[in-house]
């Protein structure tokens, strides 16, 4: 099956890869379909604890992702091994990444606001995943032609420029851009153009003493987070479920 799948489907050596991105993304799912379930008080479902302690499945997941790592390098690419250990990584990555946000704070905050920040990393995780997966490689190399790949002065140079534009978009505070540019070098491109998000390095620096931009930049930044900040929000909610609301303070 895994040879048919490399000749007829995919590249050549792309099938550990498929394997771990199917595992990472079908682990993400049914682990938030149990915590959900949990949440809501539905099926057999319950949280681990061992001597009172609750073991959040970040544990299993950081085991998991050492080993498959391990067996994946030992392993090659091509054979049951490498697709076995694809997979087991695959699963270990989708646990540890839904708890993103509490290795992040180093807090159980898994159904507050800051925990969204797992869901968003999982989707980011499976989009870079996915384009790695369709040819894309880093840093624009895919984009060179055999010849140009032969010459490793003509290599160098486009992983170095590519990675300088989205270093920049990474100051200028285009995190999901700068990283989606390193895959597709374009996005970085354009988030290095514009104009950068208020609170940044780039803003902190460059605009210190240009109050229009300043003011342009404040501006922009209002109007792209009002236009797209509720769909985000609902897109994640759907994904990973809403987060629990923060009873507000007694007016008196």
């Amino acid at each position: 099956m895994g040879d048919w799948l490399q000749r007829n489907i995919i590249e050549p050596g792309k099938l550990p890869l498929l394997l771990a991105l199917t595992a990472f993304i079908g682990t993400f799912l049914i682990t938030r379909l149990i915590t959900r379930l949990i949440r809501a008080g539905r099926g057999p479902f319950g949280n681990v604890k061992a001597g009172g302690v609750h073991i959040h499945h970040v544990v299993p997941g950081v085991v998991l992702t050492v080993v498959g790592g391990f067996a994946a390098v030992a392993g090659g690419t091509r054979g049951f091994g490498s697709g076995l250990a694809a997979i087991v990584f695959g699963v270990g990555a989708g646990l540890v990444l839904d708890e993103f946000a509490l290795i992040l704070h180093l807090d159980d905050v898994y159904w507050t606001e800051a925990g969204r920040k797992s869901v968003e990393v999982v989707v980011l995780t499976a989009a870079l995943g996915g384009l790695m997966l369709l040819g894309f490689s880093p840093f624009g190399v895919n984009g060179l032609n055999e010849d140009e790949l032969q010459n490793r002065g003509t290599v160098l140079l486009t992983i170095g420029v590519n990675f300088l534009i989205a270093l920049i978009a990474l100051v200028k505070g285009k995190f999901r851009m700068a990283i989606f540019g390193v895959i597709v070098p374009f996005v970085a491109v354009f988030a290095a153009l514009r104009l950068a998000r208020p609170g940044s390095s780039w803003y902190r620096r460059f605009y210190a003493r240009r109050p229009r931009t300043r003011a342009r930049a404040i501006l922009r930044a209002y109007h792209h987070d009002r236009r797209w900040a509720r769909p985000a929000r609902r897109l994640q909610d759907l994904i990973g479920g809403a987060p629990d609301r923060t009873p507000q303070p007694d007016a008196r």
